[in-house]
């Protein structure tokens, strides 16, 4: 049950980033003029129409996310006998508190971009807490015993996953930075190359090297697949708002549609590429463990 919950914010996460996203890609921002209230008020629901649907739910998603961290930190304190998994869930809290924070502050001080930018980034950064939580709280995660495959020549796969996942970190953030703080686009496609590329090394890596070990397979191919989603979604977003939507007066479907997409997808780009880092690191027993492991079943043997 500790897991199915962890599961379900980490779920509910997601979605909180899905509305944070409309509320951007409507300018709907400053609809709500006041934090912590809602036009003078922290219980009255103001009048749903306009940009104020968007901020306030969004809002709202979020104050319960906020009593699904406590109530996720409190379980895993009482439930966990790994002291790290523990702090991980305090480290939920934090960043959930420190996100509602910035979020005030974008609201109080009229949409500053570097702290609009900083709220997308530690959004991302707290849905792949929520993530890692819903995974090391998995049987699949506490009661799986490493695959015993030797690391092979180049960059082995928990190299080449950790910087697959630290790429994508950053094509988020500079993706946030388009977005919020008017940066140019350049920085963003130079580094769409390079994610592209370091995924699709990390994902064939897997596919012909670790295609035995299941875990690794599936998270591997799903990860193929979200980048082909999300270089077409951002292909996507780049025509319907940067060319076609210039001369647009206010932020049509077409453009909501593409942009809310490709921040969903990245989303899920940058937590299937951490648990695959995670899980190659728990998946595989490394070269060095391996040849120890050998010559302690040759003495036993022996």
């Amino acid at each position: 049950m500790h897991h199915r919950f962890a599961v379900f914010a980490a779920g509910a996460t997601f979605l909180l980033i899905v509305a944070g996203a409309l509320v951007t890609s409507n300018d709907a921002g400053l609809s709500v003029p006041d934090w912590p209230t809602s036009f003078g008020s922290l219980y009255k629901l103001p009048p749903m129409v306009g940009g104020v649907r968007f901020e306030h739910t969004h809002r709202m998603v979020a104050e319960f996310i906020g009593l699904l961290t406590i109530a996720l930190a409190v379980w895993t304190q009482k439930v966990d006998a790994r002291s790290w998994v523990r702090k991980l869930g305090w480290t939920a809290l934090a960043t959930v508190v420190a996100q509602g924070v910035l979020g005030g502050i974008t609201v109080l001080y009229y949409l500053p971009p570097a702290v609009s930018t900083a709220h997308a980034t530690l959004a991302q950064t707290f849905f792949c807490i929520m993530v890692v939580m819903a995974l090391v709280t998995s049987r699949t995660w506490t009661e799986a015993a490493p695959a015993r495959s030797q690391e092979l020549r180049g960059a082995g796969l928990r190299t080449l996953s950790l910087a697959a996942a630290a790429a994508v970190y950053v094509q988020l953030i500079l993706g946030a930075g388009f977005r919020h703080s008017g940066i140019k686009l350049l920085p963003h496609l130079i580094s769409a190359v390079v994610v592209t590329v370091l995924l699709l090394w990390t994902g064939i890596r897997v596919l012909t090297r670790y295609a035995g070990v299941a875990t690794l397979r599936r998270l591997g191919i799903a990860m193929l697949a979200l980048l082909f989603v999300q270089l077409a979604l951002g292909f996507a977003s780049y025509f319907t708002r940067v060319q076609w939507g210039r001369a647009a007066v206010q932020p049509e479907l077409g453009m909501v549609l593409a942009t809310v997409a490709h921040v969903a997808v990245g989303a899920l780009v940058l937590a299937t590429a951490v648990v695959l880092m995670l899980q190659s690191r728990k998946s595989l027993l490394p070269a060095s463990n391996l040849e120890r492991a050998t010559a302690v079943q040759k003495v036993v043997a022996a």
